[in-house]
């Protein structure tokens, strides 16, 4: 028999989350695809307030790729709009739970109100030291590693830094979240099994759990079924779900 009590040191310290299947969960009501994205809040607000009582170090939510611009002009309006009355609404309860809240991407495509709003929110969490929650919005994998790359490559221009100097270190310096520790679990709902180029250096070695809940429909105990078949697939042991909430009473 192993041990009930699980350690806190088991859990990821990082979860990543492909939030997929807003549209599709609208359309099977008969529903707009607005209707999904508006419900996707509230899977939104679940899984941080989950994932914080349990004490995991970073969030990072995939809220809108760089390939989302293709979209509908009106759907990519609305999200825009949703965008900035959630962060709006939302950023005082999280900045009152020691929480801190980044965007990452390229946000200079998004309009001059919505981006001093970002930077508002940011600046009003900047300072909290709890669980830190990543939006990435007009965010891709290879943009970013793109960008570290014209970084580094500036740096070697201007003499600062010899070619031989670039390392895995090097690189992860330079990429978004560098200051966070690696993906350890990804979350992808709705079914499809791909990365869809979000965080690509980041999740190297991340344990990937699919699933075929659309995402207004995740839940805590969604998550924690994850967080269980993380501690599984890394321990090898039968860790239950009724463990992990243990350790949310503990927190």
């Amino acid at each position: 028999m192993h041990n009930t009590q699980l350690s806190p040191d088991l859990l990821p310290k990082h979860i990543a989350v492909i939030m997929d299947g807003n549209g599709r969960w609208a359309k099977a009501q008969g529903k707009p695809r607005i209707f999904g994205h508006k419900n996707g809040v509230t899977a939104v607000r679940k899984t941080i307030s989950t994932a914080a009582r349990l004490g995991i170090k970073a969030v990072t939510l995939f809220a809108f790729s760089s390939e989302n611009w293709r979209r509908p002009e009106e759907e990519v309006g609305v999200l825009m709009e949703l965008f900035i009355t959630v962060l709006s609404t939302e950023v005082k309860k999280l900045h009152k739970n020691n929480l801190r809240l980044r965007v990452i991407g390229d946000t200079a495509r998004f309009s001059e109100r919505l981006q001093k709003k970002i930077a508002q929110a940011e600046a009003l969490t900047a300072s909290n030291d709890g669980m830190v929650i990543n939006i990435a919005a007009n965010y891709g994998g290879k943009w970013d590693i793109l960008e570290a790359t014209k970084s580094i490559a500036a740096k070697v221009q201007a003499g600062e830094m010899s070619i031989d100097a670039i390392d895995d270190d090097v690189m992860t310096a330079h990429l978004t979240m560098s200051d966070l520790p690696e993906v350890d679990l990804l979350i992808r709902t709705s079914g499809e099994c791909r990365i869809s180029n979000f965080m690509l250096w980041q999740l190297a070695y991340a344990e990937m759990y699919f699933t075929p809940i659309y995402w207004p429909e995740f839940n805590e105990d969604s998550l924690i079924e994850a967080v269980s078949w993380f501690v599984d697939r890394e321990r090898r042991f039968g860790c239950t779900g009724e463990q992990v909430k243990a350790l949310m009473e503990c927190n």
